[in-house]
């Protein structure tokens, strides 16, 4: 029996280790894993987790693109829900893309209201993507130092007049920007002109969207 005693300590037949799923019991102290041993040590704990033995024990996701929308358009989803559906799911941490809500997260001001509305709605860790849309590129590196985990950019309409897209050179710009202080951008890369030639994907057959796709084919932006 172990004297030392932890916050919690979860018990299971079925705990994903570095090694693959084992016996194992799991230490918890301060927040963190403390100790991991084999299932029958008896660790004590504040609270005690028996595992069932179809139950499974495994590290938290993290999901790096997720749409939260709020504040602005709370309707098509907010922290509240977006948060509890992540850890029903077992995502213990969210990375919110910077479009979508109203205002959208190109500012720090719009990043420190983001983070507001989200401080007393979140159920797992939240975190957040920057943006990078025409005439905010002064406001690149202050996003950075608030600590946004990179930048998104679209090459075409996003979906939202609130989120304009960058041309090719303004695009290089702002990577130059970034480059800068060691941050990175994620691009919505399809070319704008090309989608404007190519054939509408209407209706519900797959030929036809497959053809629209293939006439509309992803950027290459040279690098300089």
């Amino acid at each position: 029996m172990s004297e030392e005693n932890f916050d919690l300590v979860i018990r299971g037949r079925r705990i994903l280790t570095t090694a693959g799923i084992a016996a194992r019991e799991v230490g918890v102290r301060g927040g963190r894993i403390a100790a991991i041993v084999p299932l029958g040590n008896g660790l004590s704990g504040e609270e005690i987790i028996e595992l069932a033995d179809d139950e499974t024990l495994i590290p938290g996701l993290v999901d790096t693109h997720v749409h939260v929308n709020e504040p602005g358009r709370t309707e098509w989803e907010g922290f509240a829900s977006a948060t509890r559906a992540a850890a029903a799911g077992g995502v213990t941490t969210i990375i919110d893309m910077p479009l979508n809500s109203i205002p959208p997260t190109t500012t720090v001001e719009g990043l420190k209201l983001k983070r507001e509305v989200a401080e007393d709605q979140a159920f797992v860790d939240v975190g957040f993507w920057g943006g990078a849309v025409p005439g905010n590129k002064a406001e690149l590196r202050g996003l950075h130092d608030e600590g946004v985990f990179g930048f998104k950019c679209f090459l075409l309409h996003s979906g939202v007049d609130e989120f304009p897209h960058l041309e090719a050179d303004e695009m290089e710009e702002d990577m130059a920007e970034l480059k800068s202080f060691d941050s990175l951008m994620i691009v919505h890369a399809e070319d704008s002109h090309a989608i404007d030639h190519a054939p509408h994907p209407g209706g519900d057959q797959y030929a036809t969207f497959l053809a629209s796709a293939r006439a509309a084919p992803r950027t290459r932006p040279s690098r300089k």
